[in-house]
């Protein structure tokens, strides 16, 4: 039964089935999300936890594309695999949904139509690109350019990946076609278009003030300041129309008349799946599930990274407050983006930490990756995960702070009292300032985790963890129990007391964790409501014996994960460097005359930190060569050595030197580099390579 009598529904963007996930996706959308929800959950609010796999767009017709398979089986593939890591991630969704299903097309077609039927689009007539190779309309994923706002060469016509900017396909600079590789031409197509800047005045109102047709909606200061800024540079720049359907084959039928071949914007499409998903989650327990999307008592909030702001507290709230039937959300806690070893993650570059493999690498160790994603969480900037930090929060923290005291308090108890909780004594000054100590830190938690600072919640948990191990070495019970063994039974009552705590608060943020130290205290329902309560264990309660709650994590485990994540990056970059080549005719080649040499004299070339000045035999002269290999070998350690050479390169003066022709090299991973030297002794000095 809810304590306020409030729904709560709780929605975290939904994927794109067309790839793994990442730390990043789960740092900004669904790990705040599901601490959220839990925490509602613990605390006897009525919350439901929606989201589900986004099947259509662009995207999805372009990894299959990229697969030479069918959208179809993409989504199939990815679905199974997304569902399957947030599960066994700890993402506990009360309902995980799809858009590609027959329900979720009825529900988004049934939403268009009564936008549709409201005059709320306008049908126009516009000009947009078509690949006359392909005999296809482009959408906006289709076209690739350069950015206007910051220069990017590889930005979408609709985002550029870079900056973040929103874009239309006729603002990319020399836009090409995906499909093609050329550049595509404008014709007219009919498209059903959202005239948003009808919209400006209650949108402003709503954002900035928080109110909606004159009535208090939300309250604006519990909004991240980033969210709040992004929409009103919008609005304040002035909205524009935005066409709510494609061009594509794969997606939601436009379910109106001249329409064929057209589908819902991915963007309109995909937040209609929490619409969806709840109808799907209420039909599967006897619930309506407009009672979490209708009426004062239901509330609605979004959980995006900031990339998403723009959709979710402008233009679906736009269709939402058009439809009439639903709720706009009460908060947007978008966060910013997490980087990765000093780079942004890329999923293009192989530049990320996918969520399915760190499972498989670290086994069991869940919670530890929640807690440092959740320590350095992304809240109003931009932060940083490298994996020597992960390995720092949890030997230095989570086992060092956390387990620690766990496991010294719950062996002891067992060393010394048979494994059941001791009756306490007296209570001394220095137990109860512990009492009123994790008493007044247990009122924090909550309160913040409700203002979305779940960053400062984690630490007021850990901080009760601290404050246990500070009483333990205060009071040192090891020693008391020589001289004393009745002192020791407070002592340790009140430790074991404040691992109840802990247990308890650490729910939303470590679940495995907490269940599992639950089962080591044999505690059982017990409410979060602690603010009064410290004692939560019973005086003679058998306690298990426990096992270690974390492990440390080793300096090889931390090395080898940099160096996968570095060596996928390196492949993927000749992957891409591949693609780039442009293709060489046959006779073009000939035209090289590629020959073996022998290195007979060399020496460095002054004031050139890079050069060598090289003396090579070709078999039928002597040449100069300058090579820029002085970083990588001396001077006397390359006479002797036969290398591969372009010979009719034309000479070019390098430095004042004349150099005559072209060694050629191989770069290796690290950007080391080596002669490619023939196999065969026999192979002189002149011989052509062919």
């Amino acid at each position: 039964m809810s304590t306020t009598g409030k729904k709560h529904l709780i929605t975290s963007a939904l994927p794109y089935a067309n790839g793994p996930l990442h730390i990043g996706h789960i740092a900004g959308a669904y790990l705040p999300a599901d601490i959220y929800v839990r925490y509602l959950k613990l605390t006897g609010e009525d919350a439901v936890f929606i989201c589900g796999s986004d099947e259509h767009g662009a995207a999805i017709t372009m990894r299959a594309l990229k697969e030479g398979t069918t959208p179809q089986e993409i989504v199939d593939k990815y679905h199974a695999q997304i569902s399957k890591t947030f599960e066994e991630f700890g993402i506990d969704f009360d309902f995980y949904h799809r858009t590609s299903g027959e329900d979720h097309h009825k529900t988004a077609q049934e939403f268009f139509q009564v936008l549709n039927e409201k005059n709320t689009f306008e049908k126009r007539e516009k000009e947009q690109f078509f690949d006359v190779a392909h005999q296809q309309f482009l959408a906006d994923r289709y076209i690739k350019g350069t950015c206007p706002k910051c220069g990017h060469s590889e930005a979408y016509g609709d985002q550029c990946e870079k900056c973040g900017s929103s874009l239309n396909p006729s603002e990319l600079i020399d836009p090409v076609s995906v499909l093609s590789g050329k550049t595509p031409e404008l014709r007219k197509t009919t498209h059903w278009f959202l005239p948003m800047q009808k919209h400006e005045k209650w949108l402003r109102d709503w954002v900035k003030e928080g109110t909606l047709n004159g009535k208090t909606h939300h309250n604006p200061a519990t909004w991240r300041n980033q969210v709040i800024g992004q929409c009103l540079s919008w609005i304040d720049g002035g909205l524009g129309p935005r066409a709510m359907t494609r061009d594509l084959n794969w997606g939601v039928p436009v379910p109106v008349k001249d329409a064929e071949g057209k589908v819902l914007y991915v963007w309109m499409d995909a937040p209609i799946g929490y619409i969806s998903a709840t109808k799907a989650w209420a039909q599967s327990g006897g619930k309506n599930y407009m009672d979490y999307w209708s009426g004062e008592n239901a509330e609605l909030t979004h959980f995006i990274a900031k990339d998403n702001i723009v959709f979710h507290c402008i233009i679906f709230p736009i269709l939402l407050k058009e439809h009439g039937s639903f709720n706009l959300p009460v908060n947007v806690p978008a966060n910013e983006f997490l980087n990765l070893e000093g780079d942004k993650i890329s999923t293009s570059r192989e530049w990320a930490v996918w969520l399915h493999e760190y499972l498989k690498d670290f086994p069991g160790k869940q919670d530890e990756l929640r807690y440092v994603l959740t320590s350095i969480s992304p809240e109003s900037r931009d932060s940083e995960f490298t994996w020597k930090d992960y390995q720092a929060r949890v030997n230095n923290e989570l086992v060092a702070i956390l387990g620690n005291f766990v496991n010294r308090a719950l062996v002891l108890t067992h060393k010394y009292f048979e494994g059941k909780v001791p009756e306490p004594g007296k209570q001394e000054p220095i137990d109860l300032e512990l009492q009123e100590e994790i008493l007044r830190i247990n009122q924090k938690p909550g309160k913040l985790i409700l203002q979305h600072r779940y960053r400062e919640a984690l630490k007021e948990v850990m901080k009760i963890a601290r404050a246990g191990n500070k009483y333990l070495a205060d009071t040192e019970p090891w020693k008391v129990f020589k001289t004393n063994p009745e002192r020791v039974k407070t002592l340790l009552n009140n430790a074991i007391q404040v691992a109840g705590q802990l247990s308890l608060l650490s729910e939303p943020f470590l679940p495995h964790t907490a269940k599992k130290l639950r089962a080591f205290l044999n505690l059982t329902g017990v409410n979060w409501d602690l603010t009064q309560n410290f004692e939560l264990i019973v005086s003679g309660q058998p306690i298990e014996k426990p096992a270690l709650l974390f492990e440390k994590i080793t300096d090889e485990q931390v090395e080898n994960q940099v160096k996968q994540l570095n060596a996928k990056k390196q492949q993927k970059q000749k992957e891409q460097e591949m693609k780039a080549m442009p293709d060489v005719n046959f006779e073009d080649f000939t035209k090289m005359d590629l020959r073996v040499v022998e290195i007979i004299d060399a020496e460095a070339v002054p004031k050139a930190k890079k050069l060598l000045k090289l003396t090579v035999d070709t078999g039928a002269e002597k040449r100069t060569v300058v090579s820029g290999i002085a970083k990588h070998y001396k001077p006397e350690s390359v006479i002797g050595q036969k290398a591969v050479y372009l010979a009719n390169l034309k000479p070019k003066s390098i430095f004042g030197i004349e150099s005559h022709g072209m060694l050629l090299m191989a770069e290796g991973s690290e950007g080391e580099l080596s002669f490619m030297s023939p196999e065969k002794p026999s192979v002189a000095a002149g011989d052509k390579i062919a």
